[in-house]
């Protein structure tokens, strides 16, 4: 029988406060995307600082070739099953596909999240244009984590999974997204496949942790899918994957192990990173 972890009297809860005081410490930010309350626990006992419920359960728990057709009802069960597993990471769930649209429709999906699904942070893709719902969300006490870069959500919009903000025009208009959904009110931004030089000048120039995904080593922070990183997928990794079942006597190890990694720098190293 599963049986969640007990809460030790020395674990004090991860917030948003503690990873602003990482950021400002330059110490660095260790996370992992799970999808249940079995790797919810193993993540947490690993000791990473928060954990993601991502809409890439539309991938890798259910088999399909997008994050698109991810309903709110499927986060929210996941994201239920999940936080039981947790007793001292920071919850972060993903808003799927088309469930903040408008600043209303954003916040009313938000609060299912929270209320129904225990979620202390929401993420929510975009750009520019979700500075809106951004700033409506925060304005309702909504902790947000704005998600910039490869968009999963836009791939079709995107052409393809592909690096993002080579060119210069590129480049400065994620930058200039960054700062403005900062100022909106995101408390954390989170970059995925994007150059590390990109990825440094942004993590300087926002005063919130920027956490990266094929973002380079200069990011706050790291986060993995834990099925990429305990070898649990199959087919082909992305370039920024590193097996961390390797040299792992378990996967508890293999997550501890990629917690110290990641804290001292040696993850992601330069054959995970992008120019």
């Amino acid at each position: 029988m599963y049986t969640t972890p007990q809460k030790r009297s020395d674990d004090k809860p991860v917030t948003l406060a503690t990873l602003a005081k990482m950021k400002a410490a330059g110490e660095k930010i260790a996370s992992v995307t799970a999808y249940d309350a079995t790797f919810g626990a193993l993540a947490d006992n690993a000791g990473m600082d928060f954990v993601l419920v991502g809409d890439s359960l539309g991938n890798v728990v259910q088999g399909r070739s997008s994050t698109v057709p991810v309903t709110m009802d499927d986060m929210v069960y996941h994201a239920q099953a999940t936080a039981r597993g947790i007793r001292r990471a920071l919850f972060m769930v993903d808003m799927p596909f088309a469930t903040y649209a408008t600043p209303e429709m954003a916040l009313a999906n938000a609060a299912r999240l929270m209320q129904e699904g225990g979620a202390q942070v929401v993420k929510l893709e975009g750009n520019l244009n979700q500075r809106a719902v951004v700033e409506y969300l925060a304005g309702n006490g909504v902790p947000v984590c704005a998600h910039l870069g490869l968009r999963p959500q836009s791939v079709n919009k995107l052409g393809g999974y592909r690096v993002q903000g080579r060119d210069e025009a590129a480049a400065r208009q994620m930058l200039e997204d960054a700062v403005a959904l900062t100022e909106a009110g995101a408390d954390i931004i989170l970059l995925e496949l994007v150059p590390s030089a990109l990825a440094e000048e942004i993590t300087r120039a926002v005063p919130v942790p920027v956490i990266g995904i094929g973002a380079g080593p200069a990011t706050d922070g790291q986060i993995l899918v834990c099925y990429d990183m305990l070898d649990l997928t199959p087919g082909r990794k992305p370039k920024f994957v590193k097996n961390y079942m390797q040299g792992a006597a378990s996967p508890l190890e293999a997550m501890k192990n990629y917690v110290a990694e990641v804290r001292d720098g040696r993850y992601p190293a330069p054959e995970h990173c992008f120019d």
